[in-house]
């Protein structure tokens, strides 16, 4: 089940005990990363673009309910 993002105008709430604050979010990515490495070798990421990215799952960190998010609106974000 994916879970939609939030945006400027909406949050995700917990639909089990109305958490609005703390989320594991479990996602995958496709990212294209610019990797310097140094003459030693260390790697540093330089630059990282998203090409895609999912929300596979979101767990409440209150009541430990996974999936069970909901998006409300932000207060004060007039539609």
């Amino acid at each position: 089940m994916t879970v939609p993002l939030p945006t400027e105008k909406t949050r995700w709430r917990c639909t089990l005990c109305g958490n609005l604050t703390r989320f594991d979010v479990t996602r995958s990515s496709k990212v294209v990363e610019y990797v310097h490495l140094d003459l030693s070798g260390e790697p540093e990421v330089e630059e990282r673009e998203v090409v895609s990215e999912t929300i596979e799952s979101v767990r409440c960190r209150w009541c430990n309910a996974v999936d069970q998010v909901e998006l409300v609106d932000r207060p004060g974000a007039g539609s």
